[in-house]
C-alpha cells in the first residue's frame, strides 16, 4: 500500500470469511485478504454476540441496501456497508450508533498508524539492503 489509494473494507465471520461490498454487490472471500489490517470489534467476553455473529452478518448482507445497483463510489460503498453492519450490532445491543468520523477516529486511524509505521520501516530496510534474521529460539539455547 502506497498511501495514495483507497483501502477496501470488509467484515469477517467466525471462520475468517470476509464479507465485502463493491459495485458487483456482496462478496464472501476466503482468500485475498491475507495482508489486511485487522480491527477487532468484539471483545472475547461477548460470548452471546459471538454465537450470533455469523447469522447476523449473513442476514444483514442479503438486504436490499447491498444490491449491486445501489453501489455509489463515495456515498454507498464498502465502508458504508461495514459501518452499517457495526451500527446494526450496536442497535441490537441497545447501544448508540457511531458516525463515520467517530468510527474512523476510534478504530481505523489507530490501526492504520501502526501499519503505516511498519510499512515505512519495511520499505526503508528493503531499500537500504538490510534484512532481518529471526533470533534463535530461546528453548534451543538451554
Amino acid at each position: 500500500y502506497d498511501g495514495r489509494s483507497d483501502l477496501h473494507v470488509g467484515i469477517t465471520d467466525s471462520n475468517g470469511v470476509v464479507y465485502n461490498y463493491n459495485e458487483e454487490g456482496i462478496h464472501r472471500a476466503e482468500t485475498g485478504w491475507e495482508q489486511c489490517i485487522s480491527i477487532p470489534l468484539v471483545q472475547p467476553d461477548m460470548f452471546g454476540l459471538l454465537q450470533q455473529w455469523d447469522k447476523l452478518l449473513e442476514e444483514f448482507s442479503t438486504g436490499e441496501a447491498w444490491l449491486p445497483h445501489r453501489y455509489e463510489e463515495h456515498d454507498h460503498n464498502c465502508y458504508t456497508y461495514a459501518l452499517a453492519f457495526i451500527n446494526s450490532i450496536l442497535t441490537v445491543q441497545g447501544k448508540r450508533q457511531m458516525s463515520k468520523s467517530e468510527f474512523t477516529e476510534k478504530f481505523v486511524i489507530p490501526q492504520t498508524k501502526k501499519a503505516s509505521k511498519y510499512i515505512t520501516l519495511h520499505q526503508e530496510l528493503t531499500a537500504n539492503d538490510f534484512y532481518i534474521v529471526p533470533l534463535p529460539d530461546q528453548e534451543n539455547q538451554c
